[in-house]
């Protein structure tokens, strides 16, 4: 048997699945889930060898619920936007389902699935620089979400002060606290608003608002004094660019 979830927050979809699932009493599924935190908990529970996901949900698309799963299973995308058909492939998807897609073109998708057989179904690497690019999908730019032990919390970025390199991981940080995010500082520099956020070093991003003054410092480098009273290390490229945003 495979165990299986539906995560997509349309009830009819969610409803063709488990209708043109019947032909295939191989496959089992565990449960629906309505949304990414939803899914999440359920792939918690369950560990299903396959999930049926949704993008573009509520709350947190599903590249970013993906993200938050420790050992993320076989994943069959289905959603509506084509543009994600590439990026999905590029995550080591088993298959992408264009909604609304038909039972031929289901069934194509699940003998690929049963094909792999008895290796098993392909989990999604999380850690592909790949699956970085397709969580770069609408919202991504506008927030940061992060596991918190058995909790997910998402942080706006206006809330953020600065972003820290920390070993593998970036460390957020905001006037709550600092939150690992098991992304790299490349990714922030390129999904974060430039007119709102520099990365001043190589191991720091600075909120452009959370400035109150830039100090000079040894040789070249300066200091940028936030609001919080930290103190970041702004080398000389990171100068130039800070002084560029600032108009000075």
């Amino acid at each position: 048997m495979i165990s299986a979830l539906i995560i997509d927050d349309e009830p009819l979809a969610r409803m063709v699945v488990q209708e043109y699932l019947q032909a295939f009493p191989l496959i089992e599924v565990l449960q629906e889930c309505g949304d990414g935190f939803e899914g999440l908990k359920a792939i918690q529970q369950h560990q299903p060898d396959l999930i049926f996901l949704d993008v573009q949900m509520p709350k947190i698309n599903g590249f970013e619920m993906l993200e938050l799963v420790d050992n993320p299973p076989a994943v069959i995308f289905a959603t509506a936007f084509d543009e994600y058909a590439i990026k999905a492939f590029e995550a080591h998807a088993v298959d992408y389902l264009l909604k609304p897609f038909s039972k031929e073109r289901f069934n194509k998708a699940i003998e690929k699935l049963l094909a792999q057989a008895p290796a098993g179904p392909t989990p999604v690497t999380k850690t592909n620089p790949l699956l970085e690019e397709a969580a770069q999908s609408p919202g991504q730019n506008e927030r940061i979400v992060v596991k918190t032990g058995t909790k997910v919390k998402i942080i706006a970025v206006q809330d953020v002060e600065y972003l820290q390199a920390d070993d593998d991981y970036v460390s957020v940080i905001t006037a709550e606290g600092a939150f690992l995010k098991n992304k790299t500082m490349a990714f922030f520099e390129k999904t974060l608003d430039p007119r709102h956020f520099v990365r001043v070093h190589r191991s720091y991003i600075i909120a452009i608002q959370q400035i109150t003054r830039l100090d000079p410092y040894e040789k070249d480098s300066h200091l940028a004094i936030l609001k919080s009273g930290a103190k970041i290390p702004v080398s000389k490229t990171g100068y130039v660019k800070l002084k560029q945003v600032l108009g000075i």
